[in-house]
């Protein structure tokens, strides 16, 4: 790639069940120079991140779906190359929403700065940004977590459940958490401290569940749904709590017909007194200072530990998302686009 293009990626077709390869196209577009009161930004990092998913459809959702040619939308840290706007100078480094390309405009608006003396610039796209907020917001809450209970997390590994867990531990729960495969499991336990670990793609998992809650679960953090859905919910305690952050194991399933389990499951959120809350987490931007406060604190005084995935080259975007819907991903998934500030 030349100083004088942008590489984009975006989205060519409507997935029919699980994305593939065809979906995305790859772009080599010129840079448009900043107006007055604009920037240009290089992209340094690309956040991939499930919910990329919901915006290949076009549905109905909180946010508007990717248009077809649109650039693929993803939260970036950039560095400002060339600036025509007051509040930012050429050099700073900041987070935005620019999407999955190489160089993107800016008026600024939702712009933050970062300092990446202070922390890994990489942590904002991370723990310390959107997965971690995410964790934080909805754990405290909607979950509520409470000495000695039980909290389950699912995808324990990833950005948003390895953060769940290591703040229920923080706030005095057992955690036990919910991972796919061995070096998953073996980091959720040793590295990040979780009482015990499951793996969900054990034959007997539901069984192992149950024998790692012998007093039943007080929360769920759900990222998953499927069949982790479905070893849970018979083991939720009365008026335990159910914050629902994602369904990956649903997001390329092409609804069809089928046993309707909705009055079996409303009859056991009445039973039990269950309280089950879909969030986003910007419904709780007021506690972002809070959450930058604390998480701060508890990462440099080693209480929250954190992994990240980092994928070479803007090209290879595509591959690393599809892969992250399976699975296939051991920590946060992010992008090098360009070079480290």
């Amino acid at each position: 790639m030349s100083a004088q293009t942008n590489t984009r990626i975006v989205l060519a077709a409507r997935p029919q069940g699980r994305p593939k390869p065809g979906d995305f196209r790859i772009e080599t577009v010129e840079i448009v120079e900043p107006a007055e009161n604009e920037l240009l930004l290089q992209i340094l990092y690309l956040s991939l991140d499930p919910y990329m998913r919901g915006r290949m459809n076009d549905a109905k959702s909180y946010a508007k779906p990717v248009e077809i040619d649109g650039v693929m939308e993803g939260g970036t840290v950039a560095r400002v190359v060339r600036s025509r706007h007051a509040g930012f100078a050429e050099g700073d480094v900041v987070l935005s929403h620019s999407g999955w390309q190489s160089f993107a405009l800016s008026d600024g608006v939702g712009l933050r700065k970062l300092e990446p003396a202070a922390a890994p610039v990489t942590t904002a796209l991370g723990v310390l940004g959107m997965p971690g907020f995410t964790a934080y917001a909805g754990l405290l809450t909607i979950g509520q977590p409470k000495p000695g209970e039980t909290v389950v997390v699912a995808a324990a590994s990833g950005a948003v459940g390895s953060a769940v867990g290591q703040i229920a531990h923080i706030k005095g729960a057992r955690v036990v958490g919910i991972a796919g495969g061995a070096d998953k499991c073996a980091f959720v336990r040793q590295e990040l401290g979780f009482d015990a670990v499951v793996d969900h793609r054990a034959d007997d998992f539901a069984a192992q569940l149950k024998a790692a809650c012998p007093d039943g679960i007080d929360i769920y953090f759900e990222n998953v749904g499927g069949p982790v859905w479905d070893a849970v919910f018979p083991l939720l305690n009365d008026f335990a709590r159910v914050p629902v952050c994602g369904l990956i194991a649903q997001y390329n399933v092409i609804a069809e017909s089928g046993i309707d389990r909705l009055p079996t499951l409303m009859q056991q959120v009445l039973h039990r007194s269950l309280t089950i809350r879909g969030f986003i987490q910007r419904e709780f931007v007021d506690q972002r200072p809070a959450f930058y406060r604390d998480m701060a604190d508890w990462i440099a005084t080693g209480r929250v530990r954190y992994r990240e995935d980092i994928v070479d080259g803007i090209e290879n975007a595509p591959r690393a998302f599809l892969g992250l819907l399976e699975g296939k991903n051991f920590g946060k998934l992010i992008v090098r686009v360009a070079g480290n500030p």
